[in-house]
C-alpha cells in the first residue's frame, strides 16, 4: 500500500500544483472560465490556493487525508460547476476526485485523529 499511496500521491501533486499554479499565475483561459462561472476572480484564487496547500498536505505527516480531502472536494464543486455552468466534461475532474477518494481510503486511519477521535488503545 505504501508504494501504491506515493504513486497516487505523485500524480495528485502534478496535477493540483499544475492547475493551482496556472490559476494563480492568472492564465487567460483561467480568467475566462472563472468569468464564465460568475462567482468573480476572487473564487479562482481561492481555488488555486486549495488546490496547492492541498497537494502540499499530501506530504505531510499524518495530514494526507486532510489533503486528500481539500481536493476531494474541490473536484466535487469542479464536476458540479462542470455539469450545471460550463458544459463540457467532468471528467478529468471525476478521474482525479476518485484518486483523491483512494488516498483517503488508504490513509484512513488518520480520520479519526483530524476529527478529534483519537483512539485509546488498551494494553
Amino acid at each position: 500500500m505504501t508504494y501504491l499511496s506515493i504513486g497516487l500521491r505523485v500524480l495528485l501533486t502534478i496535477a493540483f500544483m499544475g492547475a493551482g499554479g496556472v490559476k494563480l499565475a492568472g492564465v487567460e483561459m483561467m480568467i475566462t472560465t472563472f468569468d464564465q462561472i460568475g462567482f468573480g476572480q476572487g473564487l479562482r484564487y481561492l481555488t488555486g490556493s486549495i488546490e496547492i496547500v492541498g497537494a502540499a498536505l499530501l506530504w505531510m505527516p499524518r495530514k494526507q487525508v486532510i489533503g486528500a480531502a481539500l481536493l476531494g472536494g474541490t473536484m466535487l464543486g469542479a464536476v458540479m460547476t462542470h455539469w450545471f455552468i460550463l458544459g463540457p466534461s467532468a471528467l478529468p475532474s471525476i478521474v482525479l476526485g476518485l484518486l483523491c477518494s483512494a488516498v483517503l481510503y488508504i490513509h484512513r486511519d488518520q480520520i479519526a485523529q483530524v476529527l478529534g477521535r483519537a483512539s485509546t488503545s488498551s494494553s
